[in-house]
């Protein structure tokens, strides 16, 4: 095993024994290993956001029955498309309790890992394969101590392996926005394979490559020349009354553009670090493809599921899979081991 700076199992053995932190890791990380799965039910959620509503029927204007918090696991039996709609996202679920909408809720998957004991120099980028994990951070003063919520489909900056607050392999990470360190169960993160990141469709010109996203359909297309070769629903900028503290605005602008800056993990948020849950931290924005000066982006979102509406401060909020598709396809073109790369790249069109 790699040889790294935080807790070794000797010590761990040592100085931990039965502590407030390892029993909260098992309280929240443990049980990720036999994950219950109703025979009958067709997926699992994760709400994503404080708190919704469960409905009696596929309508919002049906009785509520419910509600669910933050992080509840919910498990899908059926799904509905709404003649009640919205009109914009008229898909719902049906759950034990009643129905619930989907735009504030995520598709999870629980898959664990092997472990891979050798990480470059260069590093890796990682993917977390389960609902959601609770990372620690480490320091010589207060051990081993709880932080970010790390969700499925979120990638990070792999560093290195070694032992975590549980006496197994953790694997380190590197918070790309405040240079930190912390750590995640090494089964809980695939490791991804370059190839998955190479670009693509590298033998079109680069100028004839270009993107126009939609603001009153909520949509982006890519092309190639004159022929359409990807097409998705997004969720652009809410319109805000109110500036943001920082004076930017939360509409997505409209205009001509040109893909700048590409990062395959970005850290967004107030940069606090904290373990609040409801926080505005988001930290492993996978596949992020920067094109307007305030820091507008194509990049891949896990808070949500309402795409075909305006969701995000500014930015173009895309499936992670599709953003991937984007980041891969566009220009500048960059490889594994590039934590940034710019360049004048794709042209994009805004329209209102």
């Amino acid at each position: 095993m790699r040889k790294i700076p935080f807790l070794s199992r000797r010590d761990f053995l040592k100085i931990s024994g039965f502590t407030a932190t390892s029993l909260a890791f098992e309280r929240f990380n443990g049980w990720w290993d036999t994950p219950p799965s109703p025979s009958e039910a067709l997926f699992i959620v994760r709400v994503a956001t404080r708190e919704i509503s469960i409905y009696k029927e596929p309508d919002y204007e049906s009785d509520p029955v419910g509600n669910c918090g933050r992080d509840e696991l919910l498990y899908v039996y059926e799904t509905v498309t709404s003649p009640y709609g919205p009109v914009t996202n008229p898909r719902w679920f049906k759950i034990e309790q009643g129905y619930v909408h989907t735009s504030h809720l995520q598709r999870v998957e629980t898959h664990l890992n092997e472990i891979e004991y050798n990480i470059p120099e260069t590093k890796r980028i990682g993917e977390i394969t389960v609902p959601m994990t609770l990372s620690f951070r480490y320091h010589e003063r207060t051990d081993w101590q709880p932080l970010y919520r790390l969700y499925y489909q979120s990638v990070h900056w792999v560093t290195e392996v070694g032992y975590g607050p549980n006496g197994h392999a953790w694997y380190g990470i590197e918070d790309d926005l405040l240079g930190i360190v912390y750590h995640v169960p090494a089964t809980h993160m695939r490791l991804i394979d370059p190839e998955e990141i190479t670009p693509i469709h590298t033998d079109v010109p680069p100028e004839l490559k270009w993107v126009q996203v939609d603001l009153s359909r909520q949509t982006a297309t890519a092309f190639e020349d004159d022929t359409e070769v990807f097409h998705t629903d997004v969720s652009t900028g809410l319109p805000n009354r109110t500036p943001q503290a920082n004076g930017v605005p939360t509409i997505t602008p409209a205009g001509r553009f040109n893909i700048s800056i590409k990062m395959p993990v970005r850290h967004m948020g107030n940069g606090e670090i904290t373990s609040d849950i409801n926080a505005y931290e988001l930290p492993g924005v996978p596949w992020v493809s920067y094109f307007y000066q305030t820091g507008v982006a194509f990049h891949g979102c896990y808070w949500h599921d309402n795409y075909g509406n305006q969701m995000s401060h500014g930015c173009v909020n895309m499936r992670p899979e599709e953003a991937k598709w984007i980041y891969r396809w566009a220009t500048p073109e960059c490889n594994t081991i590039q934590r940034v790369t710019g360049g004048h790249g794709t042209f994009v069109r805004v329209v209102a």
